[in-house]
This record gives structure tokens, C-alpha cells and sequence, in this order.
């Protein structure tokens, strides 16, 4: 909806929208997505050190979100990244319903780059916890 301008006329100035509330973040929320996004930082860097090649971050579809998209030569990983204070702790946090979303946003995202060809696909887990190196577990499930 518009309203004229009486100054001018024949020009319409669209209707001022209605201010929206803004919801103040939670402090715990904010602290979680920062050590996730630290995690996942970490994660690439060690993927990287180990020849793979970072082909996309955080990539979300309807289905789900994964962490880490990496390929090395013909190998693609689709890997999740899992922070805790112990590494023992991250290993037990994937759920075979996290499982699920995982391999089903991995298909949303192959089913968009299908002129690319791999060997192999794997799904993998980088577990991180504060002052330990990153753990890689290679085909941590399958889809």
C-alpha cells in the first residue's frame, strides 16, 4: 500500500513499516555458536594440514546443515564437527537422528553439483575440545 505525496502530485512514497522488536540474544546462546564456529575453525585447519581442500563451511539445506564439505583428490567428507570439554564426550554426541540430517543435506548438496565426480564418500566426525589436537574419525557412520 502507498499513500501520495500532497507536495507532488502524481509521486507515491511508500507506507513507513511498523517497527520490529528486536530480541536481545541470550549470552549462553552467543557463547555456544562462538566455541562452534571456533570448532569449526579448528576442524578446517586440521583437515586442511591433512590435504584436503575446504569446499564449503556451514552449508545449510532444508533437510540440514553440515559443518565441514572437504575433498581431497577424488575423496569427498561431508564431516560434522563436534566440541566438548572431553574428547570422549564429542564422540558420543552424534546421534543417529543428526546422522539422518546429515546424509540427507549431503544428497541436497550433491543433487546441486552434479558435474562433479568422486570415488568416494565418506562422513566423518572432527571431535574438539580445548587443549587437545582435533581427532578425525574417518567414516565415524554411514548414510
Amino acid at each position: 500500500m502507498a499513500r501520495r505525496d500532497s507536495a507532488t502530485p502524481g509521486t507515491e512514497k511508500p507506507l513507513p513499516r511498523p517497527e520490529r522488536q528486536k530480541r536481545e540474544a541470550r549470552p549462553d546462546k552467543i557463547a555456544a555458536f562462538r566455541v562452534g564456529t571456533s570448532a569449526e575453525s579448528r576442524a578446517a585447519a586440521f583437515l586442511m594440514a591433512k590435504g584436503f581442500r575446504i569446499v564449503a563451511r556451514r552449508w545449510k539445506s532444508p533437510a540440514g546443515e553440515i559443518d565441514l564439505i572437504a575433498r581431497r583428490g577424488r575423496l569427498l567428507v561431508f564431516a560434522e564437527v563436534k566440541a566438548r570439554a572431553r574428547l570422549d564426550d564429542a564422540a558420543e554426541s552424534l546421534s543417529p537422528r543428526q546422522q539422518r540430517r546429515i546424509a540427507a543435506a549431503a544428497e541436497a548438496w550433491l543433487a546441486l553439483h552434479p558435474d562433479q565426480r568422486f570415488e568416494d564418500i565418506r562422513f566423518d566426525a572432527v571431535l574438539v575440545a580445548p587443549g587437545k589436537l582435533p581427532r578425525h574419525i574417518q567414516a565415524a557412520f554411514e548414510s
